[in-house]
């Protein structure tokens, strides 16, 4: 053994002496479920808004041994300091631990937490705190640690302390260990874990090998002078990717100085900070009022006097130029006119289906373009058939300086309806109608079971097909449908699962209609046919309340749903409360109410954003408590392809995978807790856009907004 230490020692030494050292040491993911080494941690944690896969054969079984097995992680960095991850173990994959066979078998789900202590400088050191297995009724590798570590030189020294009940010895003591970063893509790696020496080393494949979408890590424990092992060697593979390229972080940072105007019936001017005046004009709430108000007739024209000194102007060849750029881009439902000194644009969105801001910006960066008269302003109104949304004021010089400098724009943002200008004259009719236009949506359809008794992974896999169809103001069908894939045999018929397996055909076919009320309110009511199982008879009703600056969401939903086949109806009631802190790109959820399978309680979830794409924390209190996390993707192109006059192909903005456990006691299987069918049809998705179409929202985003319009200009 002393031969081999001394190998190793040597080995290391000659590559410390014949390589160049990067500057600054890469953080890896151990065999642990946390930034660090093999077995113990470092005081590094994931970037903020950075996810990462993995997997290792190492894994510490029942036998009190280590053997090869199947250890899955599941990392993310929350916000800046913290790290969560999800692990699961298991000595086989399939073997059902219920039979003769599988007694004495290893199959662990676990949560991992660490937090980096914020305030201390980088160039001192960094300290973290941290926990493996937190929660749950058995704990196969709870643990608890304090980690400092120091980089010097290409090094990174670390050393802490731990406390464990594992009856082997790791990570219950004083541990440490060196990472040294030998080229940008190979690291060597020494720890001694609190029971055994180990080392070994990692190779990574840069991003820019990957098309830019994330790294790549190999790793490779060639050595360990454990008591518990008969091996020496284990491998792992690690994959890391930023959840969302439009994170707010990615952008240059616009110092937002918003101005909420007051409506009045004279002008009134302002001077912002960069001594920019800005002009909110006199306006006539006629618009949006029903659907016909976008024609010509039926809004107040400009006095006689007028048209032709505007037709004759150079602003009228402007706002042409203008609406044909609108209909070039995709977007719908375009009506534009304009007086003497102002611009009003209505618009509707259906190609930036991830994110309305990119719409926004791309329209706001239209207007800045091609209206070139000095003093104008505009007022940009973006609706969803018909209905308006949110209302943007502005002076187009001003918003250009922000296109071409950074220069932050003073707008005025509210939500709903925007006002006409007085004495208006239209660019032609509404252009591009929403309706009678079907769009289909396509997107994996899922149910899962995680880290059973009977595999580590079960699953229904499916496609689902959602077709919607506008057909008047507010008002529209929608018709899903979904078909199996590959299921395994636990969800095949007549297996464990075969209750929860997908249903296939036609799933729900509903006719919506959505109203918006005064003071802030929208209704929303759904009448059609749902399959759960059983096929149902439902109506659906949502009551919610925006408030003026989109910060604040009280939503309450009823539905009653009828048995097609036998006399008996289910119903749920719930209310919900939704907090958008958008300076920290954080919405806090809380439900509570009776759901459809009789259960009774709350929910509570943070949802953490990062860009399109956010990460989950929830709890759930009903029959059984419940803790888990879930990621939220869009798997969409921040663009889609425009409507035609056949229809529209797109995407799922915004699909959703979680995984949880029961807490407080013995972790059982929980199907349907606190559960509550619908369709993508609800006010979050379609007039809310998910608390991400409001006036704070928008002043927290404008660098994304210039972005859009440069990127797709």
């Amino acid at each position: 053994m002393f031969k081999r230490n001394k190998l190793f020692l040597a080995c290391l030494a000659m590559l410390s002496a014949n390589s160049v050292h990067s500057k600054e040491v890469n953080n890896y993911q151990a065999f642990a479920g946390f930034s660090g080494l093999f077995n113990t941690p470092n005081a590094e944690v994931l970037d903020k808004g950075t996810v990462s896969f993995s997997f290792n054969n190492q894994i510490f079984s029942l036998d009190k041994k280590y053997v090869d097995g199947h250890t899955f992680l599941a990392s993310a960095g929350l916000f800046e300091g913290l790290e969560v991850s999800g692990q699961i173990a298991s000595d086989t994959m399939h073997d059902n631990m219920l039979t003769r066979k599988g007694d004495g078998q290893l199959r662990d789900l676990s949560f991992n937490a660490k937090y980096q202590i914020p305030y201390i400088p980088k160039d001192w050191f960094s300290l973290a705190i941290g926990g493996k297995d937190i929660g749950g009724d058995v704990n196969f590798y709870e643990t608890y640690y304090a980690v400092v570590s120091k980089e010097l030189l290409g090094f990174r020294f670390s050393a802490g302390i731990a406390k464990s009940d594992r009856p082997y010895g790791e990570m219950d003591g004083v541990f440490g260990g060196v990472e040294y970063q030998v080229f940008d893509w190979f690291s060597l790696q020494a720890e001694h874990d609190a029971e055994a020496f180990n080392a070994g080393a990692k190779v990574t494949i840069p991003k820019a090998w990957l098309y830019d979408i994330g790294e790549l890590t190999f790793t490779s424990r060639f050595y360990s002078n454990t008591d518990y092992s008969e091996e020496d060697t284990y491998w792992g593979v690690d994959f890391s990717m930023p959840l969302s390229s439009e994170d707010k972080q990615n952008y240059k940072k616009v110092e937002a100085a918003p101005y909420v105007a007051p409506v009045a019936s004279q002008p009134i001017a302002k001077i912002d900070d960069h001594g920019i005046g800005f002009i909110q004009t006199a306006m006539a709430p006629e618009l949006a009022e029903q659907a016909k108000a976008l024609m010509v007739a039926s809004v107040k024209q400009a006095p006689a006097a007028n048209t032709q000194k505007l037709a004759n102007s150079s602003l009228n060849s402007q706002v042409i130029e203008l609406k044909e750029a609108l209909i070039n881009d995709g977007f719908e439902n375009v009506v534009i006119g304009y007086n003497l000194d102002t611009v009003f644009v209505n618009f509707e969105n259906s190609v930036f289906n991830r994110n309305d801001i990119d719409a926004i910006g791309v329209v706001l960066g239209r207007i800045a373009e091609s209206v070139t008269n000095e003093s104008t302003h505009f007022n940009v109104q973006l609706s969803k058939t018909d209905i308006p949304l949110i209302a943007i004021q502005g002076k187009v010089d001003n918003y250009r300086l922000f296109i071409e400098k950074g220069v932050s724009p003073d707008l005025n943002i509210q939500q709903g309806k925007a006002n006409i200008p007085e004495g208006v004259v239209w660019a032609g009719k509404a252009e591009v109608s929403p309706y009678f236009k079907p769009r289909l949506t396509l997107s994996p359809a899922t149910s899962t079971t995680y880290a059973t008794d009977l595999g580590v992974l079960d699953y229904s896999l499916g496609l689902r097909a959602e077709l919607d169809v506008p057909l008047w103001q507010g008002g529209g069908i929608k018709v899903t449908g979904q078909t199996i894939i590959d299921e395994t045999s636990d969800f095949e018929d007549n297996g464990v699962f075969d209750n929860y397996s997908l249903d296939e055909g036609v799933v729900n076919a509903v006719l919506h209609q959505t109203f918006k009320l005064p003071y802030g309110f929208y209704n929303q009511t759904q009448i059609g046919f749902y399959k759960d199982y059983f096929d149902y008879k439902a109506i659906i009703n949502e009551t919610a309340w925006l408030s003026p600056e989109g910060r604040h969401i009280v939503s309450a939903k009823v539905a009653y749903f009828d048995y097609a086949d036998y006399r008996a109806s289910r119903e749920y009631e719930t209310l919900t409360y939704q907090y958008n802190w958008v300076e920290q790109d954080i919405t806090f959820h809380a439900t509570a109410g009776k759901y459809f399978y009789g259960d009774s309680g709350y929910e509570l979830e943070s949802r953490f954003w990062f860009g399109d794409s956010y990460i989950a924390v929830f709890y759930e209190n009903t029959d059984a408590q419940i803790a888990g996390v879930g990621i939220n993707i869009p798997l969409t192109p921040r663009k889609d392809m425009k409507v035609t006059p056949f229809g529209q192909l797109k995407g799922r903005d915004n699909w959703r995978l979680g995984l949880s456990t029961q807490v407080g006691e013995r972790n059982v299987l929980v199907f349907n807790q606190a559960y509550a069918p619908s369709s993508q049809i609800t006010l979050d998705k379609t007039m809310y856009k998910r608390g991400r179409l409001t006036s704070s929202y928008i002043y927290s985003n404008l660098a994304r907004m210039k972005e859009a319009y440069e990127s797709y200009k």
